[in-house]
């Protein structure tokens, strides 16, 4: 008898308790713990000192009865507190009219002092109920805070009973968290004067979501106002030192609790730590929970044992299993040796017969590998490369790599690895084993065409030894389509530089222009008259010139270039290279000569004094290929018309030199390959630019058919700078 008295006696005292508190710790030493139905839990609190600060002080006013609850400032009374909400009594606008149309209206006005830990919460919605009402709430206290609602129908048939504000009749609208104070106003459109008969009232509330359904048409009567404000409640958020301080200044979060912060608003919260109940706000509010009293909550079917904030539970002896199941402990088999010399022998038999599986396994796979890599050597053109490297002198040998060394040196092929991307693969960043860095340009396919322009590709550029034309390292067949191993340019292309894509540099002073582009004519000079056997690069163009880590050019992508005798004047081939730099004649008549390379170099003098792009679809018309835009200009003497303006704006400037480098590229854009000058001469041209003269120095034609003769040129020996 006297226990089913206490079980009874707790069942009533934590009725309407705030969340997880323990009876031996709610309100502190000496303070008064309830207030007629409520439990008044720290740090809220009633009389002086019993509260955190004076902005958590509730008044009971003992005057009604049973014994009510308020907030300290203003008339607000409290409905139910728990861990991190009030519930407070409602406050209902309304206007009210009678047959002449006069109304009877009240409007509602709720605030909270703004050092107070209370705001509105967003799981309220602001309500408004009536055929003929709209109605907005505004935030007080500075906030600029503004929304609104309106209920509109004609016929009480109209309006839904299922409960739900849908905007007939009744409409809800939701409202932003961290009011302070709101003022609700109503108003109606026509007075009623259409729906008097079934509804007389509007009204305008806030109302905690799921504590109000519509009642449908007999919410719109006068009488629905008593039962609004007697039955729907407002929640109400509160927080410790809301908007001052957060967790890690959190002082009143005691033993074994923690603290959550408000991300929104500022402020924290105190929780008893898993496995612990009571007020976190309390010394010793939070109370180890003996799970082995409450089998329902924390079932065990074994042997428990509680421990500080947790419990284990074991089965009994002789059983197994998971004894916090029901019949999860099962008895204990008795085990035998016999099973276990059979499953040795067993397992001995298993491991032989593995090994000897997977040692058959990497034979064939080794085996598989090796075709494999024969297989893709005769795909990707190494026998035909060998039989043409045999059958031609080269200027030096390249290395033969293994996928193996390729593969770990550009880790996998890593996508974190990747510096650059064309039309033909991809080129990614390698680390040899002895720290040497390199590019491994890896094809995207491995076509006929592609075979052709990977074996062409080392075949021209074996013949080159030239400080400004990019460095062959090395190739690979084993890989499913060809790789080919360069010397590392770190510093991207002249188009990247010119055209300022992704942050391009201003280093590009006309000085600097110079410089790059005489290396740039000294590299197809060499080409053209030097190299063991001639060769036409046939794509030249600004993203085929690299900066190295001195902004000295290098010369790249030989995949399309051509071999040819010096007793041949033209060589007959099928038109390729880039669109807005290939050579007219060239397009027209299949015959492809030096003067073709001659000509797109035109184009790149162009876009280094124009820092226009060769080929832009965006332009008019007639500006749309900088070749032809160009010589139009010059045609018209309009030369500072296109001029990048940062040249002109350069300080020290000769515009002689910038005049004489304009007239060397409109000599390289001749329609007529015979008008074009050679490499060699444009070389000369741009080198005398380079030196300080006060008029342009002018290379007398004599001088360049000299000096091209005897070849005063070594390819051993980078260009000055």
């Amino acid at each position: 008898m006297l226990l089913l008295f206490i079980h009874v006696l707790l069942a009533l005292l934590s009725e309407n308790n705030f969340v997880g508190a323990s009876l031996r710790g709610i309100a502190k030493p000496n303070c008064p713990t309830d207030c007629g139905n409520l439990k008044v839990p720290y740090p809220f609190g009633m009389g002086k000192g019993c509260a955190l600060d004076e902005s958590f002080e509730l008044i009971c006013n003992s005057t009604f009865n049973p014994p009510k609850l308020f907030i300290r400032s203003g008339n607000i009374q409290i409905y139910n507190i728990s861990d991190s909400e009030i519930s407070i009594f409602n406050s209902v606008a309304y206007s009210c009219y009678n047959e002449s149309g006069s109304s009877d209206s009240v409007n509602s006005i709720t605030s909270f002092e703004e050092t107070s830990p209370f705001t509105f919460s967003s799981i309220n919605k602001f309500t408004v109920i009536g055929c003929d009402n709209y109605a907005w709430i505004r935030g007080l206290h500075g906030s600029d805070y503004m929304t609104g609602c309106m209920g509109i129908c004609t016929n009480v048939s109209n309006v839904l009973k299922n409960g739900k504000c849908s905007g007939v009749g009744c409409c809800q609208t939701p409202i932003q968290k961290g009011l302070k104070g709101v003022n609700i106003t109503i108003g109606s459109f026509d007075n009623h004067m259409n729906v008097r008969p079934f509804n007389p009232c509007g009204f305008a509330f806030l109302a905690e979501e799921n504590h109000f359904r519509f009642g449908g048409a007999r919410d719109l009567s006068r009488a629905s106002k008593l039962y609004l404000d007697s039955h729907v409640h407002i929640l109400v958020d509160w927080v410790i030192g809301r908007g001052k301080r957060n967790c890690s200044q959190a002082t009143e979060c005691k033993a074994n609790s923690f603290c959550t912060d408000d991300e929104e608003l500022g402020g924290y919260r105190c929780s008893c730590n898993k496995g612990y109940q009571g007020n976190p706000y309390l010394l010793n509010g939070c109370q180890d929970i003996n799970e082995c009293e409450d089998n329902s909550t924390y079932p065990c079917y074994g042997r428990c044992s509680n421990s500080p904030g947790n419990y284990s539970c074991t089965c009994l002896q002789g059983y197994e299993g998971e004894a916090k199941e029901k019949y999860g402990c099962r008895p204990v088999a008795k085990k035998s040796k016999f099973p276990v010399v059979v499953f040795s022998i067993v397992l001995v038999g298993v491991m032989l017969t593995l090994a000897g599986i997977t040692g058959i396994f990497f034979s064939i796979k080794k085996r598989k590998l090796m075709k494999l890599r024969e297989k893709y050597f005769e795909q990707n053109g190494g026998v035909l490369l060998k039989q043409k490297l045999n059958s031609q002198e080269a200027a030096y040998t390249v290395t033969v790599y293994s996928m193996e060394q390729l593969r770990k040196a550009t880790d996998n092929y890593s996508n974190e690895r990747i510096v650059g991307r064309g039309g033909f693969g991809i080129v990614y960043k390698g680390i040899m084993p002895d720290k040497r860095v390199v590019a491994v340009k890896k094809s995207l396919s491995v076509g006929e065409t592609e075979k052709e322009q990977f074996i062409n590709e080392i075949l021209v550029i074996t013949q080159i030894i030239h400080g400004n034309v990019v460095k062959l390292l090395g190739c690979c067949f084993e890989e499913e389509v060809p790789v080919l191993v360069y010397e590392f340019i770190p510093n991207n292309t002249l188009f990247h530089h010119i055209h300022n894509e992704e942050g391009g540099t201003s280093w590009l002073s006309w000085e600097n222009r110079l410089r790059v582009a005489a290396e740039a004519a000294s590299a197809l000079a060499y080409l053209h008259s030097h190299a063991t056997t001639p060769v036409i690069h046939r794509d030249v163009k600004s993203s085929n010139i690299l900066l190295d880590d001195e902004f000295r050019a290098k010369f790249s992508d030989f995949g399309i270039s051509k071999l040819f005798s010096k007793k041949e004047e033209n060589v007959n081939t099928v038109v390729q290279g880039t669109l807005g730099y290939l050579d007219p004649e060239y397009q027209d008549t299949d015959n492809l000569n030096e003067k073709s390379d001659v000509y797109s170099f035109g184009v790149v003098l162009a876009e280094l004094i124009t820092g226009k792009k060769p080929l832009l679809v965006e332009r008019v018309y007639q500006e749309r290929y900088l070749s032809k835009y160009f010589v139009k200009c010059m045609g018209e003497g309009n030369l500072l018309q296109m001029v990048e303006p940062r040249l002109l704006n350069e300080a020290g400037i000769d515009l002689q030199h910038l005049n004489a480098a304009a007239q060397l590229a409109n000599r390289c854009l001749e329609i007529s390959g015979v008008n074009r000058p050679t490499m060699r001469s444009v070389e000369l041209e741009l080198e005398a630019l380079r030196r300080p003269t006060t008029t342009h120095p002018i290379v007398p034609p004599e001088q360049v058919a000299h000096e091209e003769i005897s070849g005063s040129v070594n390819p051993e020996i980078q260009p000055a700078d």
